[in-house]
């Protein structure tokens, strides 16, 4: 592809993090909207798991490679007004990490999933008798709160994934860049130097 060249961006950890991660929350989220008790545990056990991967995510922000820095995504979000100008142009974005698109992304992502697994150690499911395991701690009033903030913030991740995947869609449809190839295998289509200014 004229003006890109094929560079290893996604480093193992990211690529594997990326799919454990997506594993966990799309069958925890169903496993809590379909709940039954004998399934509830499940649900329950999903939650940790998610919540140690964002643990990790976290820190990987601080001491991975540079496009997972949390300093690389927050300055990204700089470039935003000028990125969204050129969005239509059929080609990849060719950025050395996420797009400032993609990184708003991951941020929001991230902080509604750690604001869905925070919120499920304090809930209650009255209806099948199961507590998030910190429920015990706090008033009735603050448990009533925060199975209300869980079940909000459900709806919140749920709208963030059909984002997620529509503009996976769209970037492999109208901006011919796979980016699901890209977390698989770590490379993707970066501009050379001369032409990332464009």
């Amino acid at each position: 592809m004229e003006g890109y060249r094929r560079e290893a961006v996604w480093d193992p950890f990211t690529r594997a993090w990326h799919w454990v991660l997506a594993a966990s929350v799309i069958t925890g989220w169903m496993l809590g909207e379909f709940r039954t008790f004998s399934i509830m545990q499940w649900h329950i056990y999903l939650g940790y798991l998610t919540g140690a991967l964002l643990v990790l995510r976290y820190v990987w922000g601080w001491v991975g490679p540079a496009p997972v820095r949390h300093r690389t995504l927050l300055a990204s979000l700089r470039g935003m007004p000028a990125y969204v100008r050129r969005i239509g142009a059929r080609r990849p974005s060719g950025v050395p990490g996420h797009n400032p698109v993609g990184a708003l992304s991951v941020i929001a992502m991230v902080l509604a999933l750690t604001a869905q697994v925070v919120t499920g150690l304090f809930s209650q499911d009255d209806a099948l008798f199961y507590s998030g395991p910190l429920a015990s701690e706090v008033s009735s009033d603050t448990v009533v709160m925060m199975t209300g903030y869980h079940n909000l913030f459900a709806r919140v991740v749920l709208v963030l994934v059909a984002l997620h995947l529509a503009a996976i869609l769209y970037y492999l449809v109208w901006k011919r860049e796979n980016l699901v190839a890209s977390m698989w295998h770590g490379r993707k289509w970066v501009k050379d130097r001369a032409t990332r200014g464009e």
